[in-house]
């Protein structure tokens, strides 16, 4: 959002500070003085650095060749640094590929592997395969497929980085890297007459009241592609994500609270022994390197008709909690999201957290795109059912790319409530949804397909929860 001239205000007054931002590079210590809140990490690496083994391809998170990787006290983790803006790394470490590998220029496992296993040939995209390999490599992780699903390749080909990665995987992580952990918290909050960086979530609460009109960014996937790609001027950012409060999952016999700055591969982790269809789902929002930065929040408050985490979360009954100055109001998700564009969120108020309440039964999520991974959903239908003595107790259905905002679905709901739970009932619900739903046809499928789609995934669950096993995957095919 474009702000007034004076929304860069703390208590009413116009700061004129001169904000320094403060982080470690490539293990030096690195001190940006007033530096631009729209300036992306990626520019100020190859233009203020010279760091030019960090690539610009497509500028939107989606190609991989910008991969970084950030760390802090939560450890080490890969992200774009194309849409990351820079005051979103104070206080944290960055590595580059210039910064892998040894003292004397010994070859960190993964450089090795990559030139072993002949993994590059142009080159281009070969800085980001290497970091996140890198990154997984720090972390002990082998889920290669999963990994390097946000780095494209247009010459070499994905088998030679594969077997370069199941390589690495087996070497130790070397002796020459310590732990990134950033610099000093203490060096918050961080203000100038266009940037804002608080030290706790009062102090944002507080300033956001006067600066209603000031865009907040947590994990900036979404804004940074206002930036890059439509060339907004924002005149006023706040950056958030270092707020420790909006980064706790408080569990409680009733349920759970997720704070809006939760991260979706924290999230991913969280749900994946709680609701196994939903963590599978998350495993499909765009990237590693898009998960590590997009946040719960910014995924509910920007109202998108196909984000995949709200039709999830209305199934399960969740809650939002809204936050203006010190008041809060609580309602439910699904009453949040008024039309397309438009949200029951008032002025200078925010998204604090989530509460999800802990619901007997069984979560399905099926989420339709042309592709598996990095790709907007078509449809994502997701169904909570209840089952007792072979009836459905109760059932709450949601779906997203339905129509203009995400959508429970009564009419399916009702059909399902009371009845038998067997394949009929599971036809009679997905009849039932040409009365919920109107979708319309757009360049990722037609009304008719969305239609169909949908009651497809009504009848999918059903044959799901009859197994009674883990969520039927599109990867798979099974008797």
């Amino acid at each position: 959002m474009a702000c007034s001239r004076h929304a860069a205000t703390f208590a009413g007054l116009v700061i004129h500070a001169m904000a320094t931002i403060e982080f470690v590079l490539n293990g030096g210590r690195e001190a940006v003085r007033d530096p631009a809140p729209t300036l992306t990490l990626l520019d100020w690496l190859r233009e203020s650095k010279g760091l030019t083994g960090t690539k610009e391809g497509c500028n939107e998170g989606d190609c991989g060749a910008c991969t970084v990787v950030l760390g802090d006290g939560a450890g080490s983790r890969a992200v774009n640094s194309c849409i990351m803006l820079l005051p979103q790394i104070h206080g944290k470490a960055v590595r580059t590929v210039e910064g892998v590998a040894g003292p004397d220029g010994e070859l960190h496992p993964v450089q090795h592997a990559m030139v072993r296993h002949h993994g590059s040939q142009c080159g281009f995209c070969t800085p980001g395969f290497v970091m996140s390999m890198f990154a997984s490599h720090q972390r002990g992780e082998e889920r290669h497929d999963d990994a390097l699903a946000g780095n494209l390749c247009r010459c070499t080909g994905y088998a030679p980085i594969i077997r370069a990665a199941e390589a690495a995987a087996r070497e130790p992580v070397p002796s020459w890297l310590s732990p990134s952990r950033g610099v000093d918290a203490e060096t918050l909050p961080v203000r100038s007459d266009r940037m804002f960086v608080p030290a706790d979530l009062g102090e944002f609460a507080d300033w956001y009241v006067e600066n209603p009109d000031a865009t907040i960014v947590a994990g900036a996937t979404d804004v940074g592609l206002w930036i890059t790609k439509q060339l907004r001027d924002l005149r006023s950012v706040c950056f958030v994500s270092q707020l420790r409060e909006l980064q706790e999952i408080n569990e409680g016999p009733e349920g759970f609270e997720i704070g809006a700055a939760v991260t979706l591969d924290r999230l991913q982790e969280f749900f994946a022994d709680r609701h196994p269809g939903f963590s599978e789902l998350i495993r499909r929002f765009g990237s590693v390197q898009v998960r590590n930065s997009a946040t719960i929040g910014g995924n509910i408050a920007n109202g998108s008709p196909i984000g995949d985490a709200p039709p999830a979360l209305i199934a399960l009954g969740a809650v939002l909690r809204l936050r203006r100055g010190g008041a809060r109001r609580s309602i439910p998700l699904e009453s949040f999201f008024l039309e397309y564009g438009r949200q029951d969120i008032g002025e200078g108020e925010f998204v604090e957290s989530v509460f999800v309440p802990e619901r007997p039964g069984r979560l399905s999520c099926h989420k339709l795109s042309k592709r598996f991974d990095q790709d907007i959903s078509a449809v994502c239908g997701c169904f909570h059912i209840k089952v007792e003595d072979g009836s459905v107790a109760s059932a709450r259905i949601a779906f997203g790319g339905m129509a203009g905002i995400p959508k429970r679905a009564p009419n399916m709901e009702s059909a399902l409530e009371g009845s038998e739970w067997n394949m009929a009932a599971a036809e009679s619900a997905a009849d039932a949804a040409g009365k919920d739903f109107e979708p319309i046809s757009d360049m990722r499928a037609s009304a008719a397909y969305r239609l169909e789609a949908a009651k497809s995934m009504m009848l999918k669950c059903y044959l799901e929860h009859e197994r009674g096993d883990a969520p039927l995957g599109v990867l798979e095919v099974r008797p």
